[in-house]
């Protein structure tokens, strides 16, 4: 079990593009992530990232970048154990207090960062979650750069990206989010430093009309 106290961080950095879009994650925290069970999501991610297992080293260290309510960090916690060190990086106070509350009844505890993708000494990591993040980004080539520069040599990403769908158009609505195709984000992290391994659809539900997975390592 973790023992880190809870980290305050207050720069700003690499946030989200539109500052309402804070407020509206902090009024939706509430209810969230009961939200994304039903809607399938948080299976959808068990069934990500035990898709393919790595060989990984016995001290890992993990960061769960936009975590929300924590779903993919719970998920994460579920297949793999309890890591070294975790970290949720999430502008959303709200989300953070959700997110560490969840992990906290698997008996996990996490270490908070109310701060953007570019917050300082948070150190670097074997594992990078990113569930829907890169979606909000103006740039996400830089966004992504950001998240190499948290990553180890050889560090594991795991992705889950908005594809295009006529589901996202009706959630765009609310969340102003862009979607990329498959090819274009491989691309991407290509460019920002990582390695494509892996590429998964979700096989059910809303998961497999709005979602595409992506594993990538650290070059």
């Amino acid at each position: 079990m973790l023992a880190g106290p809870h980290t305050l961080c207050k720069h700003r950095g690499m946030s989200h593009t539109r500052s309402d879009l804070e407020d509206r994650y902090q009024t939706a925290a509430p209810k969230w992530s009961d939200k994304m069970r039903v809607l399938g999501y948080y299976d959808g991610y068990l069934g990500f990232l035990s898709n393919q297992k790595p060989d990984m080293s016995s001290r890992i260290e993990v960061i769960d970048i936009g975590t929300g309510t924590g779903a993919m960090a719970e998920a994460w916690t579920v297949i793999y154990g309890t890591p070294d060190r975790l970290v949720l990086l999430d502008p959303s106070p709200a989300m953070l207090d959700v997110a560490k509350d969840a992990l906290m009844r698997r008996g996990v505890r996490a270490e908070t960062c109310d701060a953007g993708l570019e917050e300082g000494g948070l150190g670097s990591f074997d594992v990078l979650l990113a569930a829907h993040v890169i979606e909000h980004f103006d740039d996400p080539l830089a966004a992504l750069k950001a998240m190499r520069s948290m990553a180890r040599p050889g560090a594991y990403l795991w992705m889950s990206v908005s594809k295009p769908h006529w589901c996202n158009a009706i959630i765009w609505l609310q969340w102003r989010h862009r979607t990329f195709r498959p090819q274009e984000m491989t691309e991407l992290l290509q460019k920002a430093g990582f390695s494509v391994e892996a590429q998964y659809t979700f096989p059910s539900g809303p998961p497999s009309r709005t979602s595409f997975g992506i594993v990538a390592r650290a070059v």
